[in-house]
């Protein structure tokens, strides 16, 4: 195991070196199944629950496949013997059902053994005494049930009955009088946990608080070596919840800090301001513009002005809902830079998004995005388009162009991060769906020039404020709510293929009608399915053109599929040259069609709630009212289904963000599943804790004032870290 969080302390590295030599390999590879690597991952590995005096386990808390520790009470035992035992055998096999109860729920509890032994678990099993049962929890029935638990019974003053070695490990759970009970697996039972733990924390005593006494004190918590004996070995719940504050404190803390002195750093660096300009190639923009911008976009887009002319390099987050027009706003702050000499890039995270955001934009500009040719007005610019598959002569022409300046606006992908490509004069680098670069991809963008390049980060999932603070804590937040005129209502039906198979027959029925008044549809699946196995796009496409769809022309789009391949799909069935596009996620974000009035989600349930919402925006941006089909085989009674419901249920997108956020972790919020590390957060919860988060943003900038060099070691470390386990990379301060 490796030091606690990584803090710089000697005690620390010898309790690391203890930790090895004591729990050893095996033991660390058993943790591992428990997200437990370090020291400070086993100290943050807190019970899950905790049972005081006589108080008995919720049953009702309990799921299939968990490996627990409960306290309850038996209500009856039942021997059944094996009737078709051989006849003469000594002792014939046998089993004891025990029903166990916490005075409202039951859990069967089953042992299987001889006639002798099971008479014996039968005396001790009388019913209407307490005990402790560690095991896992199974189905029987489709209800709960534990096969042959370890337990020990109680007697009325919580006392251990009778003795073995196994007996001491599962009382030591109840010798304080408060019951721990972690979460656990097979090789690690909860009793060998807390063994670990205890062992743990005889060592950390030695150790001094990463914090300052001032943090401790405006945060009003708890040393952070009484935290962990609160929490684990309590001698009341009052003290448990002293402990967990301090802890959650701790989360808070890390993640404020580090957006801390990114402000900060941010605030140090030199850009060069770029004033909006008069009567240029903004001006003639808008003046092109067939409609007017919504209150909120010209709102917002008086606010990156204002950014973009300040001596700092502009950090903003726009982030709006699907179809609310974000790229145009971008769009307007690019041509600002471009008035002033330099150059805007826009990366997107997909060959599909960036020809369409290449689409878009040059069909917006006309004439001002075709370069300075004959007859192009004189604040025309050139647009140009750079991605992993562009053409090698096409992409010498448009690296040339880059590197004089010529071309104003760059679009493209990640091939905008190597290190061959340079700018005559970077102004402004927008992000589009920022969730996908790390913090290291964009630095190689925005460290390229002497003065740092303006940012703007754009996203289309809308992110609850205390989602904001903790992800996004070093970035100012804009925020598009009105959706322009013109967009067509969508309506979203949940159709479950088991229970209802005639309605999936209809579902492509009404797919026919749509295409039949000359509209278009998407029909999107989880996955490519390359071997033609069912539910993938290939599949789905075979058994539609063979069968409801024969009549249509239908082409599939997946994101294994060569680039020019992908470019002419799309670019065929924008010209109305396609009815039906089968596609995976590839056309998430970004793709504008407005002939497409219909979708239907192929096994929907596989989806998240704000993917199925980004999906949905695809429709309904044109005239015709859009038609969205969710279609599962999932249980009407399952978590999937509810989240289907929701998204039926309502468009509000940060509504939907606010569910999406309660039912999955954290750690996939803070993208720490996209770099492969472990999340930064085990106990801290943004929803439910935002209050919390707020007050640490405080004490954070209090840190930076007081240490502006980030010098203090336990500010350093968990700075590191949080950047690290978030897939990022501290930059490191002069």
């Amino acid at each position: 195991m490796e030091p606690l969080n990584g803090w710089r302390t000697a005690a620390f590295a010898e309790l690391n070196a203890a930790a090895d030599s004591v729990l050893g390999a095996k033991t660390a590879k058993e943790f591992a199944a428990l997200r437990v690597e370090t020291v400070g991952d086993l100290l943050r590995h807190l019970p899950r629950h905790y049972l005081s005096g006589t108080e008995l386990t919720d049953l009702a808390t309990l799921e299939e496949g968990e490996h627990v520790a409960v306290m309850a009470k038996v209500a009856s035992t039942d021997i059944k013997r094996n009737q078709s035992a051989p006849t003469g055998r000594r002792r014939s096999s046998a089993r004891l059902e025990v029903v166990l109860t916490d005075g409202k729920g039951r859990l069967r509890v089953t042992f299987f053994g001889n006639d002798h032994v099971v008479g014996w678990w039968q005396a001790q099993l009388r019913m209407g005494v307490r005990g402790i049962f560690v095991g896992k929890v199974g189905s029987f029935q489709n209800q709960p049930q534990m096969t042959h638990p370890a337990f020990v019974m109680l007697d009325a003053a919580g006392k251990v009955v009778g003795h073995s070695e196994e007996k001491e490990r599962i009382a030591e759970l109840s010798r304080s009088g408060i019951v721990g009970l972690y979460p656990a697996t097979a090789k690690l039972p909860t009793w060998k946990i807390a063994e670990c733990v205890r062992f743990a924390l005889a060592t950390l005593g030695q150790t001094e608080d990463p914090w300052p006494a001032w943090v401790l004190d405006r945060s009003g918590v708890c040393g952070h070596a009484d935290a962990f004996a609160f929490v684990h070995r309590p001698g009341s719940l009052g003290e448990v919840e002293t402990g967990r504050r301090r802890l959650l404190f701790d989360e808070a803390f890390a993640t404020q800090l580090t957006m801390a002195y990114r402000r900060a750093d941010n605030a140090r660096q030199s850009a060069g301001p770029r004033v909006r300009r008069p009567d240029g190639l903004l001006d003639a923009f808008d003046a092109r513009l067939p409609f007017r911008l919504t209150d909120g976009q010209a709102e917002v887009g008086e606010e990156i002005f204002a950014d973009l002319a300040r001596h700092q390099p502009m950090q903003r987050l726009l982030q709006g809902e699907v179809g609310s027009g974000k790229t145009l706003v971008a769009l307007r702050a690019m041509l600002a830079v471009v008035d002033t000499g330099g150059q805007a890039v826009l990366i997107a995270p997909t060959e599909v998004l960036a020809q369409q955001h290449h689409a878009t934009i040059t069909g917006l500009l006309g004439e001002l995005g075709r370069g300075r040719v004959l007859g192009a007005p004189d604040a025309a610019t050139d647009v140009v388009l750079l991605t992993g598959s562009t053409p090698s002569a096409q992409r010498r022409a448009t690296l040339l162009k880059i590197a004089s300046g010529e071309a104003g606006l760059v679009i493209g992908t990640h091939a905008l991060l190597a290190d061959q490509i340079s700018f005559a004069d970077l102004g402004l680098v927008v992000v589009d769906e920022q969730h996908r670069f790390g913090v290291e991809q964009r630095a190689r963008l925005t460290d390229r020039s002497a003065s740092k390049p303006h940012v703007l980060v754009l996203t289309a999932t809308p992110i609850p404020r205390s989602v904001a603070m903790t992800v996004f804590g070093d970035l100012s937040v804009s925020t598009l709510t009105e959706i322009p005129g013109g967009r067509a209502e969508v309506t979203t039906t949940v159709v479950n293929g088991l229970t209802r198979p005639t309605w999936v027959e209809r579902a492509w029925e009404r797919v026919d009608e749509e295409v039949a008044q000359g509209r278009q549809v998407f029909v999107v699946a989880p996955r490519i399915g390359a071997d033609g196995s069912p539910g993938g796009v290939l599949w789905l496409t075979e058994r539609l053109a063979l069968g409801p769809l024969e009549r249509r022309r239908l082409a599939v789009l997946h994101g294994q599929m060569a680039a020019d391949a992908k470019e002419a799909t799309m670019a065929a069935f924008v010209a109305g040259e396609v009815d039906v596009l089968v596609s995976t996620t590839i056309i998430e974000v970004g793709v504008d069609v407005p002939n497409a009035s219909m979708m239907v989600i192929w096994d929907a349930d596989r989806f998240g709630i704000s993917q199925l919402h980004q999906l949905r925006g695809r429709i309904g941006r044109g005239e015709h009212p859009g038609v969205c089909l969710l279609i599962s085989n999932a249980d009407p009674q399952s978590d999937a289904w509810v989240r289907l419901s929701a998204v039926a249920g309502t468009r509000d997108g940060f509504a939907l963000a606010e569910l999406d956020l309660a039912q999955r972790r954290e750690g996939d919020v803070l993208g720490a599943h996209q770099s492969g590390g472990r999340s930064t957060l085990r106990l801290l919860r943004v929803l439910d804790h935002a209050d919390l988060i707020d007050a640490a943003r405080g004490v954070a900038d209090e840190a930076v004032v007081r240490d502006p060099e980030c010098a203090t070691p336990g500010f350093a470390d968990a700075v590191a870290q949080t950047n690290l386990l978030a897939g990022g990379e501290w930059i490191e301060r002069a």
